[in-house]
């Protein structure tokens, strides 16, 4: 039972919560047991019995206004005091446990991780263009349109933004077109934005995540990785792009693989092409991975657009109004783009892009 006060000064506050707090000492002394312990917990927290809510049912609401603040202070305190009774035997028991470790017995193997099929296989193309004097730039995954499809030759209601499935930022209409957020489809907004901070000559490489609304299925998801390249400078030509290319490729897949080019259509390049390379699976003689042709497609390149040049140059004048480093008159440039997920499936012999997501260790570990 919790006595009545009968008066609420600081003296007999004081000699209330000490009777209190030494009932508290004597048996918390006692919790020796997992079964003490709870009972102690019961008596003094339990919520409708507990001697703490009949403290607070029969002093703290019947005190008067300038009693409640020392009193619910003592209270906290007694409080406190309780909790760190109930966790004393808890902390002793796991000191022993520590204490009582047998250093005979065989430690636990910790696994080192590894690296995820899709990142060793980025890795593995990045490196092949920083041997050839490339550098790596990135990019953030919510882009404008103006960097996503504008300043990249898709302006605005342009056909070819239809093949791009782009998945639209909520909230945007009140935005002017070129500001409005988007999940980019691809890597090339950091085209833009590199040449919008640094002038020619530019060799950049840009791995990273892109995002459409894709239906899932053996060979799409609607989260995929991509590769773009880009160089810019005087004299480029459609030779370098393929001589790039080729060695890259031949560098992947080994120098017995043949690159051929066929005449293709991006809105940022021109001319475009799409590059196949001779099938690593029969040596170019036709089998069932390359549906008898002995080719398969593997990437799309072009020469960068003046129209590209053109929006970047547009961009770069608002700063400086004389600016034409990019004019093309001076400089040409190309850019090739190709999806981690296919590279990491033909280098894998992987018949379908889910495995990749699936996180099933089964898979993954394959690969340690």
């Amino acid at each position: 039972m919790i006595p009545q006060l009968s008066n609420y000064d600081e003296a007999s506050l004081e000699a209330a919560f000490a009777t209190l707090s030494d009932e508290v000492r004597q048996q918390a002394a006692e919790l020796k047991t997992t079964e003490a312990q709870e009972n102690f917990r019961l008596n003094w927290l339990g919520r409708k019995q507990g001697r703490l809510k009949l403290v607070s049912d029969a002093w703290l609401k019947s005190a008067p206004a300038e009693a409640r603040k020392p009193l619910g202070m003592r209270f906290n305190q007694l409080k406190q005091q309780i909790e760190q009774a109930l966790e004393a035997p808890a902390a002793a028991a796991s000191s022993a446990t520590v204490q009582g470790i047998d250093i005979t017995l065989p430690g636990t193997v910790r696994q080192p991780g590894i690296a995820h099929p899709l990142i060793s296989a980025m890795h593995e193309v990045v490196r092949v263009f920083h041997q050839l004097g490339f550098s790596t730039n990135l990019g953030p995954q919510v882009e404008s349109d103006f960097y996503n499809f504008e300043a990249l030759n898709f302006p605005p209601n342009h056909p070819a933004r239809d093949t791009q499935d782009t998945l639209q930022i909520a909230g945007q209409q009140v935005r002017p077109s070129r500001d409005r957020l988007l999940m980019r489809t691809h890597t090339s907004p950091v085209q833009i934005r590199t040449m919008i901070a640094q002038e020619p000559p530019i060799r950049i490489v840009i791995p990273g995540k892109v995002h459409r609304n894709d239906a899932a299925d053996a060979t799409h998801s609607p989260i995929f990785h991509q590769i773009e390249g880009l160089c810019v400078g005087p004299d480029i030509t459609f030779s370098d792009l393929k001589g790039t290319l080729d060695h890259a490729m031949k560098s992947l897949f080994g120098s017995a693989v043949k690159t051929r080019f066929f005449p293709s259509f991006f809105p940022f390049t021109e001319p475009s092409a799409d590059v196949q390379i001779s099938c690593i699976f029969c040596g170019g003689s036709g089998c069932r991975k390359c549906k008898h042709s002995g080719w398969i497609e593997l990437l799309g390149c072009g020469m960068v657009d003046p129209a590209v040049f053109a929006a970047v140059t547009a961009e770069r004048r608002r700063v400086n109004p004389d600016d034409d480093a990019y004019d093309p008159a001076k400089i040409a440039g190309f850019a090739f783009g190709m999806g981690v997920e296919r590279i990491a499936m033909m280098l894998h012999g992987v018949s379908d892009i889910g495995h990749f997501y699936s996180g099933d260790m089964r898979f993954l570990e394959q690969f340690a």
